[in-house]
């Protein structure tokens, strides 16, 4: 089972798995990146032409062997295609903003930073209306919004083409990958500016929870990251591994080093590969059944 897309198998018909495997590729090649290349506008760079290419394969698949069902046909346009698209629009983004903001003046840098946070609340504000109906978790517009049929009703223009083939889209899948783009953007914008200008955001070291330490092991606290970010249980999904990492880190106080070693360490175990996961549940449940015997 694809680990980053547990909710594939909702669906009874298994015409979706065969996007299984060009999923795990694209997802592989996205921590490689996120993790081995620093400089953004390369990462950029990189991710936009695998971004491209999963995409193709993804439409080549459709034209050969159309959905048996329009249930399938929403789940496709709702949950799988939206992964590489998001990327894709996140990183064209963050190429542009990285070619298009000032060389030079802290000053300068961060006026053409504030001013993408604008466009970022003007969009979220004049879409407001769909971002609740996804992030609340409806369906009942789904077959308006991710079936090819109903495409025509709402059209959705990006102000950049990003990859756009009418027989590959659908009136809404395109603007919900935007949202979950924007939300990697914002991010990115955050640690734009606060690398320009330490202080220039409220930092998250000025937080409530300092007195919340992480007393298990550092290798528990990534296993429970990977499965927070494998079941998209954090911004619908739309969040860098590294994102959740250093809010953790942020959170509990520690520093977590080698995070990808890690978990292939974790792959790599004989015996149970989720310990910790494991242990948790079962205290849980021991303390549910403790607490009904009283």
């Amino acid at each position: 089972m694809l680990r980053i897309l547990p909710w594939f198998y909702l669906i009874v018909q298994d015409e979706l798995i065969m996007f299984e495997g060009i999923l795990k590729d694209f997802q592989k090649l996205m921590d490689e990146i996120n993790s081995q290349e620093e400089d953004l506008l390369k990462r950029a760079e990189r991710a936009i032409p695998i971004c491209n290419k999963t995409l193709s394969q993804m439409q080549a698949l459709i034209e050969k062997d159309d959905f048996d069902s329009p249930d399938i046909e929403i789940s496709f346009f709702k949950n799988v295609k939206v992964i590489p698209m998001s990327y894709l629009i996140y990183f064209s983004e963050v190429k542009a903003c990285e070619l298009k903001k000032p060389k030079a003046g802290v000053e300068f840098q961060i006026r053409f930073l504030e001013k993408e946070i604008k466009k970022i609340n003007k969009f979220f504000s004049k879409n407001s209306d769909f971002v609740h109906y996804m992030e609340q978790g409806h369906t009942y517009l789904d077959h308006q919004f991710f079936t090819r049929n109903h495409r025509n009703n709402f059209p959705f223009t990006p102000t950049i083409n990003y990859y756009q083939y009418p027989e590959f889209s659908t009136s809404h899948d395109m603007l919900w990958a935007k949202i979950q783009a924007m939300y990697k953007y914002i991010h990115y914008i955050r640690e734009s500016m606060q690398k320009i200008k330490p202080g220039s955001i409220p930092v998250y070291s000025e937080k409530k929870h300092q007195l919340l330490l992480w007393t298990a092991s550092k290798t528990a606290l990534i296993e429970l990251i990977y499965a927070l970010y494998s079941t998209r249980a954090l911004n619908n999904g739309a969040v860098e591994l590294s994102t959740i990492t250093s809010s953790f880190e942020d959170y509990f106080n520690i520093k977590l080093d080698n995070v990808y070693k890690t978990y292939t360490e974790i792959k790599a175990r004989k015996g149970s590969k989720t310990k910790f996961l494991e242990e948790l549940i079962i205290k849980l449940q021991q303390k549910i059944h403790r607490d009904d015997a009283i």
